[in-house]
Protein backbone atom coordinates (compact mmCIF):
# COMPACT_ATOMS: atom_id res chain seq x y z
CA UNK A 1 0.00 0.00 0.00
CA UNK A 2 0.96 3.43 -0.79
CA UNK A 3 3.50 5.17 1.70
CA UNK A 4 1.40 8.12 2.64
CA UNK A 5 -2.15 8.56 3.04
CA UNK A 6 -4.17 10.74 0.09
CA UNK A 7 -4.20 14.07 1.06
CA UNK A 8 -6.34 14.84 -1.93
CA UNK A 9 -9.87 15.67 -0.31
CA UNK A 10 -12.91 13.56 -1.00
CA UNK A 11 -15.44 15.82 -3.19
CA UNK A 12 -18.50 15.04 -0.75
CA UNK A 13 -16.31 14.80 2.43
CA UNK A 14 -17.90 17.22 3.93
CA UNK A 15 -21.83 15.40 2.77
CA UNK A 16 -19.91 12.61 4.83
CA UNK A 17 -18.58 14.15 7.66
CA UNK A 18 -15.70 12.21 6.91
CA UNK A 19 -12.61 14.19 8.14
CA UNK A 20 -11.86 17.26 7.45
CA UNK A 21 -10.54 17.88 4.15
CA UNK A 22 -7.70 20.09 4.55
CA UNK A 23 -5.59 17.61 7.42
CA UNK A 24 -4.68 14.05 7.23
CA UNK A 25 -2.98 14.86 10.36
CA UNK A 26 -5.45 15.86 12.49
CA UNK A 27 -5.45 13.19 15.69
CA UNK A 28 -8.25 9.74 15.17
CA UNK A 29 -9.62 11.36 19.01
CA UNK A 30 -10.89 14.32 16.65
CA UNK A 31 -12.32 12.49 14.11
CA UNK A 32 -14.18 10.05 16.38
CA UNK A 33 -17.74 9.17 15.79
CA UNK A 34 -19.98 7.86 18.59
CA UNK A 35 -20.28 3.92 18.80
CA UNK A 36 -23.43 2.76 17.99
CA UNK A 37 -25.14 0.15 20.78
CA UNK A 38 -24.51 -2.84 19.65
CA UNK A 39 -26.88 -6.09 20.30
CA UNK A 40 -26.22 -9.46 20.02
CA UNK A 41 -25.38 -11.09 16.75
CA UNK A 42 -28.61 -12.25 14.93
CA UNK A 43 -28.87 -14.71 11.79
CA UNK A 44 -26.66 -17.53 10.85
CA UNK A 45 -23.66 -18.46 12.80
CA UNK A 46 -20.92 -18.70 10.43
CA UNK A 47 -18.25 -21.52 11.20
CA UNK A 48 -15.84 -21.10 13.77
CA UNK A 49 -12.58 -19.06 11.80
CA UNK A 50 -9.73 -21.04 13.78
CA UNK A 51 -6.99 -18.10 14.08
CA UNK A 52 -4.09 -21.08 14.78
CA UNK A 53 -4.13 -22.51 11.45
CA UNK A 54 -4.81 -18.69 9.93
CA UNK A 55 -0.86 -18.14 12.06
CA UNK A 56 0.55 -20.89 10.73
CA UNK A 57 -1.00 -19.72 6.80
CA UNK A 58 1.09 -16.46 7.76
CA UNK A 59 4.36 -18.09 9.00
CA UNK A 60 4.35 -20.86 5.78
CA UNK A 61 4.13 -17.36 3.63
CA UNK A 62 7.41 -16.04 5.52
CA UNK A 63 9.26 -19.16 5.65
CA UNK A 64 9.43 -18.94 1.45
CA UNK A 65 11.48 -15.44 2.15
CA UNK A 66 10.41 -12.05 0.72
CA UNK A 67 7.59 -12.47 -2.22
CA UNK A 68 8.92 -10.07 -4.38
CA UNK A 69 7.72 -10.29 -8.36
CA UNK A 70 10.31 -11.90 -10.36
CA UNK A 71 11.69 -14.09 -7.58
CA UNK A 72 12.35 -17.70 -6.95
CA UNK A 73 10.06 -17.21 -3.35
CA UNK A 74 7.34 -15.37 -5.38
CA UNK A 75 6.91 -17.76 -8.08
CA UNK A 76 6.67 -20.58 -4.97
CA UNK A 77 4.37 -19.15 -3.10
CA UNK A 78 1.77 -18.55 -5.55
CA UNK A 79 2.70 -22.05 -6.90
CA UNK A 80 1.72 -23.23 -3.15
CA UNK A 81 -1.54 -20.39 -2.58
CA UNK A 82 -2.77 -22.73 -5.64
CA UNK A 83 -2.46 -25.74 -4.21
CA UNK A 84 -3.97 -24.90 -1.00
CA UNK A 85 -7.24 -23.36 -2.60
CA UNK A 86 -7.34 -26.46 -5.23
CA UNK A 87 -6.81 -28.68 -2.47
CA UNK A 88 -10.08 -26.42 -0.36
CA UNK A 89 -12.12 -27.34 -3.31
CA UNK A 90 -12.31 -24.03 -4.84
CA UNK A 91 -12.94 -23.38 -8.67
CA UNK A 92 -9.31 -22.01 -9.39
CA UNK A 93 -8.51 -19.33 -12.22
CA UNK A 94 -4.78 -17.70 -12.50
CA UNK A 95 -4.51 -14.46 -14.26
CA UNK A 96 -0.84 -14.30 -15.67
CA UNK A 97 0.30 -10.83 -16.98
CA UNK A 98 2.96 -8.97 -17.50
CA UNK A 99 3.53 -5.10 -16.07
CA UNK A 100 6.01 -2.47 -15.92
CA UNK A 101 7.39 -0.90 -12.73
CA UNK A 102 8.10 2.77 -11.92
CA UNK A 103 11.62 2.00 -12.60
CA UNK A 104 11.07 0.57 -15.98
CA UNK A 105 10.84 -3.25 -14.24
CA UNK A 106 9.14 -5.95 -16.73
CA UNK A 107 7.40 -7.95 -14.11
CA UNK A 108 5.61 -11.28 -14.09
CA UNK A 109 2.62 -11.33 -12.00
CA UNK A 110 -0.26 -13.38 -11.20
CA UNK A 111 -3.90 -12.72 -9.56
CA UNK A 112 -5.38 -15.61 -8.30
CA UNK A 113 -9.01 -16.14 -7.93
CA UNK A 114 -10.93 -18.84 -6.54
CA UNK A 115 -14.67 -19.35 -6.65
CA UNK A 116 -17.04 -21.03 -4.09
CA UNK A 117 -20.96 -21.54 -5.32
CA UNK A 118 -19.68 -20.19 -8.94
CA UNK A 119 -23.49 -20.98 -10.42
CA UNK A 120 -24.66 -18.17 -7.69
CA UNK A 121 -25.78 -14.83 -9.27
CA UNK A 122 -25.15 -13.18 -6.09
CA UNK A 123 -21.54 -12.80 -4.97
CA UNK A 124 -18.66 -11.34 -2.47
CA UNK A 125 -15.70 -10.63 -3.77
CA UNK A 126 -12.86 -10.71 -0.60
CA UNK A 127 -9.48 -9.88 -1.51
CA UNK A 128 -5.60 -9.38 -0.38
CA UNK A 129 -2.58 -8.85 -2.23
CA UNK A 130 0.13 -11.74 -1.69
CA UNK A 131 3.45 -9.98 -2.84
CA UNK A 132 5.86 -7.88 -0.53
CA UNK A 133 7.78 -4.82 -0.67
CA UNK A 134 10.96 -4.91 -2.38
CA UNK A 135 12.70 -2.59 0.07
CA UNK A 136 12.24 -1.66 3.46
CA UNK A 137 12.09 2.27 2.33
CA UNK A 138 11.36 3.18 6.24
CA UNK A 139 13.83 1.85 7.80
CA UNK A 140 16.63 3.04 8.85
CA UNK A 141 18.83 0.09 8.01
CA UNK A 142 19.27 -2.44 4.84
CA UNK A 143 16.57 -0.28 3.36
CA UNK A 144 17.13 -2.19 -0.05
CA UNK A 145 16.40 -5.49 1.24
CA UNK A 146 13.28 -7.07 0.76
CA UNK A 147 11.01 -7.62 4.03
CA UNK A 148 9.46 -10.64 5.48
CA UNK A 149 5.59 -8.70 5.06
CA UNK A 150 4.59 -11.26 7.64
CA UNK A 151 1.61 -8.56 8.21
CA UNK A 152 1.93 -6.35 5.30
CA UNK A 153 0.59 -9.22 2.57
CA UNK A 154 0.85 -12.42 4.41
CA UNK A 155 -1.81 -11.64 7.12
CA UNK A 156 -4.28 -10.91 4.30
CA UNK A 157 -3.72 -13.93 2.58
CA UNK A 158 -3.55 -15.96 5.44
CA UNK A 159 -7.19 -14.99 6.69
CA UNK A 160 -8.46 -16.38 3.14
CA UNK A 161 -6.99 -19.22 2.90
CA UNK A 162 -8.52 -20.07 6.22
CA UNK A 163 -11.87 -18.91 4.98
CA UNK A 164 -11.44 -21.25 1.84
CA UNK A 165 -10.45 -23.86 4.49
CA UNK A 166 -13.62 -23.12 6.53
CA UNK A 167 -16.24 -22.73 3.89
CA UNK A 168 -14.55 -26.17 1.99
CA UNK A 169 -15.09 -28.07 5.55
CA UNK A 170 -18.10 -26.72 6.47
CA UNK A 171 -21.53 -28.50 6.76
CA UNK A 172 -23.55 -25.15 5.87
CA UNK A 173 -22.29 -23.27 3.28
CA UNK A 174 -23.10 -19.45 2.47
CA UNK A 175 -26.16 -18.68 0.16
CA UNK A 176 -24.29 -16.81 -1.96
CA UNK A 177 -21.36 -16.99 -4.47
CA UNK A 178 -17.66 -16.15 -2.61
CA UNK A 179 -14.74 -15.29 -4.77
CA UNK A 180 -11.44 -15.05 -3.45
CA UNK A 181 -9.19 -12.35 -4.84
CA UNK A 182 -5.21 -12.62 -4.44
CA UNK A 183 -3.56 -9.89 -5.75
CA UNK A 184 -0.34 -9.37 -7.17
CA UNK A 185 2.16 -6.41 -8.19
CA UNK A 186 0.12 -4.57 -5.21
CA UNK A 187 3.47 -3.69 -2.94
CA UNK A 188 6.12 -2.40 -5.63
CA UNK A 189 5.08 1.26 -6.18
CA UNK A 190 7.30 3.82 -5.84
CA UNK A 191 9.18 5.38 -2.88
CA UNK A 192 7.93 8.50 -1.67
CA UNK A 193 11.97 9.80 -1.87
CA UNK A 194 12.83 8.33 -5.25
CA UNK A 195 14.86 10.24 -7.55
CA UNK A 196 12.86 8.83 -10.42
CA UNK A 197 10.15 11.06 -12.12
CA UNK A 198 6.99 10.93 -10.28
CA UNK A 199 4.89 7.76 -11.96
CA UNK A 200 0.73 7.73 -12.18
CA UNK A 201 -0.37 4.72 -10.42
CA UNK A 202 2.46 2.32 -9.47
CA UNK A 203 1.13 0.53 -6.45
CA UNK A 204 -1.94 -1.99 -7.10
CA UNK A 205 -0.68 -3.43 -10.49
CA UNK A 206 -2.79 -6.38 -9.74
CA UNK A 207 -5.96 -4.79 -9.62
CA UNK A 208 -5.65 -2.52 -11.81
CA UNK A 209 -5.27 -4.86 -14.57
CA UNK A 210 -7.99 -7.08 -13.60
CA UNK A 211 -10.10 -4.29 -13.28
CA UNK A 212 -9.45 -3.74 -16.93
CA UNK A 213 -9.15 -7.11 -17.72
CA UNK A 214 -11.80 -9.58 -15.43
CA UNK A 215 -11.14 -13.13 -15.16
CA UNK A 216 -14.60 -13.45 -16.34
CA UNK A 217 -15.99 -11.02 -18.50
CA UNK A 218 -18.60 -8.98 -17.01
CA UNK A 219 -18.01 -10.43 -13.74
CA UNK A 220 -19.58 -8.23 -10.83
CA UNK A 221 -19.99 -8.27 -7.76
CA UNK A 222 -22.56 -7.17 -4.48
CA UNK A 223 -19.41 -5.87 -2.92
CA UNK A 224 -16.54 -6.51 -2.05
CA UNK A 225 -13.81 -6.32 1.64
CA UNK A 226 -10.54 -6.11 1.06
CA UNK A 227 -8.05 -7.38 3.78
CA UNK A 228 -4.33 -5.83 3.76
CA UNK A 229 -2.26 -5.62 7.42
CA UNK A 230 -4.80 -7.00 9.56
CA UNK A 231 -2.66 -9.37 11.97
CA UNK A 232 -0.58 -6.97 14.02
CA UNK A 233 -1.06 -7.99 17.50
CA UNK A 234 -3.42 -4.81 18.81
CA UNK A 235 -4.26 -3.71 15.83
CA UNK A 236 -6.91 -1.32 15.31
CA UNK A 237 -9.09 -0.42 12.27
CA UNK A 238 -10.78 2.60 11.32
CA UNK A 239 -12.90 3.66 8.91
CA UNK A 240 -11.75 4.42 5.64
CA UNK A 241 -12.04 7.27 2.96
CA UNK A 242 -12.63 5.26 -0.10
CA UNK A 243 -14.54 2.96 1.62
CA UNK A 244 -16.89 5.55 3.15
CA UNK A 245 -17.19 7.41 -0.43
CA UNK A 246 -17.78 4.24 -2.17
CA UNK A 247 -19.54 1.81 0.40
CA UNK A 248 -20.35 3.33 3.81
CA UNK A 249 -23.12 0.67 3.53
CA UNK A 250 -21.05 -2.13 3.47
CA UNK A 251 -18.03 -0.81 6.06
CA UNK A 252 -21.29 0.01 8.15
CA UNK A 253 -22.43 -3.95 8.01
CA UNK A 254 -18.99 -4.98 8.95
CA UNK A 255 -18.03 -2.62 12.16
CA UNK A 256 -21.73 -3.23 13.14
CA UNK A 257 -20.90 -7.62 13.01
CA UNK A 258 -17.40 -6.80 14.37
CA UNK A 259 -18.64 -4.86 17.45
CA UNK A 260 -21.74 -7.81 17.98
CA UNK A 261 -19.30 -10.65 17.82
CA UNK A 262 -17.15 -8.96 20.22
CA UNK A 263 -14.53 -7.57 18.45
CA UNK A 264 -15.35 -3.66 19.63
CA UNK A 265 -11.04 -3.11 20.55
CA UNK A 266 -10.58 -4.09 16.84
CA UNK A 267 -13.47 -2.41 14.61
CA UNK A 268 -13.47 1.56 15.90
CA UNK A 269 -16.02 3.93 14.73
CA UNK A 270 -13.24 6.14 13.84
CA UNK A 271 -12.72 7.82 10.64
CA UNK A 272 -9.78 7.94 8.59
CA UNK A 273 -8.17 9.68 5.59
CA UNK A 274 -8.87 8.02 2.34
CA UNK A 275 -5.80 5.84 1.07
CA UNK A 276 -4.14 3.85 -2.12
CA UNK A 277 -4.77 0.64 -1.60
CA UNK A 278 -6.19 -1.92 -4.26
CA UNK A 279 -9.97 -1.34 -3.40
CA UNK A 280 -9.26 2.14 -4.77
CA UNK A 281 -9.12 0.90 -8.09
CA UNK A 282 -12.03 -1.62 -7.51
CA UNK A 283 -14.17 0.87 -6.87
CA UNK A 284 -13.24 3.42 -9.34
CA UNK A 285 -12.40 1.13 -12.54
CA UNK A 286 -14.32 -2.15 -12.27
CA UNK A 287 -17.06 -0.12 -10.54
CA UNK A 288 -17.63 -2.66 -7.63
CA UNK A 289 -18.16 -1.54 -3.73
CA UNK A 290 -15.22 -2.23 -1.69
CA UNK A 291 -14.20 -0.97 1.31
CA UNK A 292 -10.43 -1.78 3.04
CA UNK A 293 -10.03 -3.21 5.93
CA UNK A 294 -6.87 -1.72 6.99
CA UNK A 295 -4.45 -1.16 10.32
CA UNK A 296 -4.94 2.67 11.17
CA UNK A 297 -2.05 3.79 13.60
CA UNK A 298 -4.82 6.29 16.08
CA UNK A 299 -2.08 7.25 17.79
CA UNK A 300 0.43 8.17 16.10
CA UNK A 301 2.66 11.17 16.76
CA UNK A 302 4.64 11.43 13.71
CA UNK A 303 2.22 10.39 10.87
CA UNK A 304 2.93 6.82 10.51
CA UNK A 305 -0.85 5.77 11.10
CA UNK A 306 0.11 2.59 9.20
CA UNK A 307 2.05 1.37 12.09
CA UNK A 308 5.75 1.61 13.03
CA UNK A 309 6.78 -1.68 11.50
CA UNK A 310 5.07 -0.51 7.99
CA UNK A 311 7.94 -0.87 5.04
CA UNK A 312 10.50 -1.62 7.87
CA UNK A 313 12.51 -5.21 8.81
CA UNK A 314 10.22 -5.10 12.02
CA UNK A 315 7.36 -6.28 9.70
CA UNK A 316 7.84 -10.16 10.95
CA UNK A 317 6.41 -13.04 12.73
CA UNK A 318 6.96 -11.37 15.74
CA UNK A 319 3.69 -8.68 15.42
CA UNK A 320 1.60 -11.24 14.38
CA UNK A 321 -1.25 -12.06 16.89
CA UNK A 322 -3.62 -14.68 16.35
CA UNK A 323 -6.47 -12.93 18.25
CA UNK A 324 -6.22 -10.06 15.64
CA UNK A 325 -6.24 -12.54 13.12
CA UNK A 326 -9.61 -14.09 14.62
CA UNK A 327 -11.29 -10.47 14.81
CA UNK A 328 -10.61 -10.14 11.16
CA UNK A 329 -11.52 -13.72 9.90
CA UNK A 330 -14.37 -14.51 12.32
CA UNK A 331 -15.65 -10.85 11.40
CA UNK A 332 -15.58 -11.46 7.53
CA UNK A 333 -17.33 -14.90 7.93
CA UNK A 334 -20.17 -13.80 9.70
CA UNK A 335 -21.01 -11.00 7.40
CA UNK A 336 -20.82 -13.39 4.32
CA UNK A 337 -22.62 -15.57 5.85
CA UNK A 338 -25.24 -13.69 6.68
CA UNK A 339 -26.39 -12.31 3.00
Amino acid sequence: MKNKLNLIAILFCGALALYSCDSSEKSAQQETTVAETENEPAGVKAPAFNADSAYKFVAKQVAFGPRVPNTQPHKVTGDWIISKLKGYGADVKVQEFQMRAYDGTMLNLRNIIASYNPEAGTRIMLAAHWDTRPYADKDTNNQKKPIDGANDGGSGVAVLLEIARTINGAQQKPDVGVDLFFFDGEDYGQPDDSELPYVEDSWCLGSQYWSRNKHTPNYTAKYGILLDMVGAENARFAREGTSMQYAKNVVDKVWKAGNQLGYSDYFKYVNAPAITDDHAYINAIAKIPMIDIVEYNMSSIDGDFFGDYHHRHSDSMAIISPKTLKAVGQTVLHVVYNE
